[in-house]
């Protein structure tokens, strides 16, 4: 039996949730998954996975011997990129994740500039709304929006930024200047479905949090397209303040409601490596997050002052 192979697969089914889905991964036929996982149990002499027709779990003696397969993979990973030159000069693969239009704003023109600075690393930048998993799909690096569940993950915390209602100066002079939360219950509302839902917002009273209803004349499902909208006059809509920055700053949109505002939303940069990082990676993280953090203190100066 090769040990390793036959951890590596117990791995990736504990994580996959089935033998299945393990093998669809892992491009080997359910048959020999199962079969490697048997022998590996046979040779411990003790059950590592409850079997059933819905999902896969851990007994608790595979639950320990998991952690440690992980713990040994890493360092064999880790000893097999070290032989192979790998921390010699940073080159490579990079997987990077990023929110749709924080991406393109901020993260895209950073990534062109560490591409310039490492010709032998090549980045696939991945731009998504959702939460991209970063074992399942692949992904080395995110950057992430908003609070972030407990996990094994590894995250550094780049700054802030704000969930802000804004509208187009023109609309306002036709319909009113909102002093209330209250008050958008006679305004139409364009609502991005990513951030709030399309009949009621959320507003900071104190200490307290009050649901308000709105009037939604249009709900979308990107941001770009919610500040479009806005602009032309549509409505009072809610979106993130990096994402309106240059509207705000061309005076085409104004924020208003500042004082009922939620508390700010942190972004991270999230990875799974632990202990020893691949030079690609450590070479990432170290240009990636200053830049970031520069860029959100921007925004929050803009803030401040105005």
């Amino acid at each position: 039996m090769d040990r390793l192979e036959a951890m590596s697969i117990l791995v990736e089914a504990a994580e996959a949730g089935s033998l299945s889905a393990a093998g669809r991964r892992l491009g080997m036929p359910l048959a020999s998954v199962s079969r490697k996982v048997a022998d590996l149990e046979a040779h411990l002499k003790t059950r590592l996975l409850n079997r059933s027709t819905r999902r896969l779990t851990l007994t608790d003696a595979g639950r320990s011997y998991v952690a440690a397969c992980k713990r040994i993979l890493d360092e064999v990973g880790e000893a097999e990129r070290a032989a192979a030159g790998e921390y010699s000069m940073p080159k490579g693969d990079l997987t990077v994740t990023a929110p749709i239009v924080f991406g393109r704003l901020h993260i895209l023109p950073i990534v062109s500039e560490f591409l310039k600075a490492y010709p032998d690393i090549d980045i696939r930048l991945v731009l998504a709304d959702r939460v991209v998993h970063l074992l399942e799909d692949d992904v080395h690096v995110a950057i992430r929006i908003g609070q972030l569940p407990d996990s094994s993950l590894v995250a550094t915390r780049l700054g802030s930024i704000r969930l802000v209602v804004c509208a187009s100066p023109a609309y306002l002079a036709t319909h009113g200047m909102p002093k209330t939360p209250a008050d958008l219950k006679t305004h139409d509302c364009v609502t991005f479905e990513g951030n709030t839902s399309p009949t009621s917002w959320i507003f900071a009273t104190g200490r307290s949090q009050v649901s308000v209803p709105v009037h939604s004349r249009l709900v979308v499902n990107t941001a770009e397209a919610a500040i479009d909208a806005a602009i032309a006059g549509v409505g009072v809509t809610r979106v993130l303040s990096y994402q309106i920055a240059k509207a705000t700053a061309e005076g085409s949109l104004r924020v208003i409601l500042h004082e009922f505002e939620l508390a700010p939303w942190q972004i991270s940069l999230v990875h799974a490596g632990q202990g020893l990082l691949p030079l690609k990676l450590r070479a990432f993280l170290d240009f990636v997050a200053p830049r970031v953090k520069a860029v959100i203190g921007q925004t929050t100066q803009k803030r401040s002052r105005s």
